[in-house]
């Protein structure tokens, strides 16, 4: 009888977890996520599918997992799944169902940033460049051929993961989807087309039926239900806090490094810098952190938006080739480790907040039956201090966070690390020293009979490649019949850069920046009495991502082009 009633019980467990499995409730209050009745303090990290390979993912996650993290985050590509209009690819590298279905498979949350605007220093902010033709289209406003499309792409994806019970709801590990991305940057410039398409675009995104909660990050007006959240390095400084007391405090993007440009060294930010400012976020009630980039990787072939380099994000706790950087890694692992000591506390517990002197605060959490976790503060980034706190002395590091998860004891401080730095290093894999190992491409410089397309203005180099190209010569004829004074050749570009020839001869070059939209070229030439040719050659270095709306109908704005070319002698300058 005992054993029947043993294998009762074993029955009555599996049949627990079975239904638990296919079933995650997912809601939010005003202080966290709520997955199946638990309030949860999750971490999370940004591992962008297509910024690494198929082979690369299970390392990957694991590593993240075991670093600390609860949930991986990724955007959605819309320019890799649909190239050309209802042309589709979700192979390789492109495989999302794939990417989700590992993060399953390794136990943990996804939260799933469809856009699908995603700016992410990708190419055209994720856009592909077909929409560009669209006739009357505007990008990201309340019209109505963009909305269509922005609609039928997030329909497809939110179906294909209902397909594959990816959300939470149907047993898969997707807790978040966001729609849209930190339009409340441009939202003003579309006048009354702005606040309406925000609130077209939450309507939409709800009216899809995920069961999970929808967010929209840097959009202090979301409409209900939608979330609003932080992106930035300092959220517990700079968020306002959520829109509505019934929603948490979420950070979806802590920035672990910073975006690099060619011509610029890496942006090193510092494991006690970024610890500190989770703790800081933590004590005023975050409840969602989440690093971008945990894994930046490698923007393989022309993905990269303009000026950025292909590796991503290097700086990240796991580098461009997924190696753990040490001490970011483990610093943060063991802070999250000291957070999850006090979840509960946190999650129930009733928040004061009070000064330990000039630059010193205590926040402490207090629960039922004793529970109690405080985060004692040193906000002087100069000196140590040594504050009194329920009755005992606690040195606090300049610019650091001491977290007690049962209000005696330190379980971490931010500034402590007790991890060793490690460093990378590279070995020789194959040396392409081998004349079949290279390829060679070869294009002499066109003339003006030579080309395929004429016209009496300048055209837009994209308009007119349709991004099938980084490059587009521009040449035309010079009839020179005068020896007077030296000749000069003067380009204004708002392109990247330029290689110039005359007679197929090269003259020289010029090139922009990220932070510069347009260079001129000014050199002196030698022409031949009669006729010459001059021929440009245009390149660009990935497509922008922000796009001005003024004037509004993006599509008639040419942003990649030259808005002079001419020739002069001395005596004309």
């Amino acid at each position: 009888m005992e054993l029947f009633r043993f294998h009762c019980w074993l029955l009555f467990l599996a049949a627990i977890a079975i239904a638990s499995a296919v079933d995650d409730d997912v809601t939010y209050d005003g202080r966290s996520l709520i997955i199946n009745g638990q309030r949860k303090i999750l971490f999370s990290g940004s591992i962008h599918y297509p910024r690494s390979t198929p082979e690369m993912w299970p390392s990957l996650i694991s590593k993240a997992k075991g670093g600390g993290l609860d949930v991986i985050q990724t955007y959605v590509f819309w320019n890799l799944h649909e190239p050309q209009p209802g042309q589709y690819d979700f192979n390789g590298k492109h495989d999302l169902v794939r990417f989700i279905k590992e993060v399953q498979a390794q136990g943990m949350y996804a939260s799933l940033r469809i856009g699908p605007f995603i700016e992410g220093e990708w190419n055209y902010g994720g856009f592909p460049f077909w929409l560009h033709d669209i006739p009357n289209i505007i990008f990201r406003c309340d019209n109505e051929p963009f909305k269509a499309h922005m609609q039928n792409f997030t329909t497809l994806i939110v179906n294909m993961m209902k397909t594959e019970k990816l959300y939470a709801s149907q047993g898969g590990p997707i807790i978040l989807s966001q729609i849209e991305n930190e339009y409340k940057n441009v939202e003003a410039a579309f006048g009354e087309k702005g606040p309406s398409y925000v609130k077209w675009a939450a309507a939409m995104a709800v009216g899809l039926q995920t069961g999970v909660p929808w967010m929209m990050c840097k959009q202090d007006d979301a409409p209900d239900p939608v979330i609003n959240t932080c992106n930035g390095m300092q959220c517990g400084i700079t968020f306002k806090g959520p829109n509505s007391p019934n929603k948490p405090s979420m950070w979806t993007e802590n920035w672990t490094s910073f975006v690099q440009v060619y011509g610029e060294a890496p942006y090193i930010r510092s494991a006690q810098d970024i610890a500190f400012h989770v703790a800081l976020f933590i004590a005023k009630n975050g409840s969602f952190i989440n690093y971008y980039m945990y894994h930046g990787g490698t923007n393989f072939g022309r993905t990269a938006a303009a000026f950025i380099i292909t590796s991503y994000y290097d700086q990240a706790p796991l580098d461009e080739y997924g190696l753990i950087r040490q001490p970011k890694w483990g610093h943060l692992k063991e802070l999250h480790a000291a957070v999850k000591l006090c979840s509960d506390t946190l999650l129930s517990g009733a928040p004061t907040n009070y000064s330990l002197g000039n630059k010193q605060e205590a926040y402490v959490f207090q629960a039922g039956q004793g529970q109690c976790a405080a985060f004692l503060i040193n906000f002087d980034t100069t000196s140590q201090v040594t504050v009194l706190f329920e009755n005992s002395s606690y040195v606090l590091p300049r610019g650091s966070i001491s977290i007690l998860p049962d209000c005696e004891n330190v379980a971490f401080n931010t500034q402590k690390v007790s991890t060793q730095q490690n460093t990378r290093s590279m070995t020789t894999a194959i040396k392409f020293s081998l004349d079949e190992l290279w390829g060679e491409f070869r294009e002499s410089a066109p003339n003006f009979n030579q080309t395929s397309l004429k016209s009496n203005t300048l055209v837009d180099q994209i308009s007119t490649s349709k991004d099938a190209s980084d490059y587009l010569w521009y040449t035309f004829s010079f009839e020179h019949n005068t020896t007077d004074g030296e000749i000069w050749l003067h380009v204004d570009s708002t392109a990247h850069v330029l290689h110039a020839f005359v007679n197929k001869d090269y003259i020289g070059s010029a090139h922009g920046s990220r932070h510069n939209g347009s260079f001129t070229f000014t050199a002196a030439v030698s022409l031949n009495n009669g006729t010459n040719n001059i021929s440009l050659l245009s390149g660009m270095v990935g497509l922008p991502v922000h796009f001005n709306p003024v004037p509004l109908n993006f599509v008639s704005t040419s942003f990649a082009s030259y808005t002079a070319i001419k020739c002069f002698t001395m005596a004309d300058m």
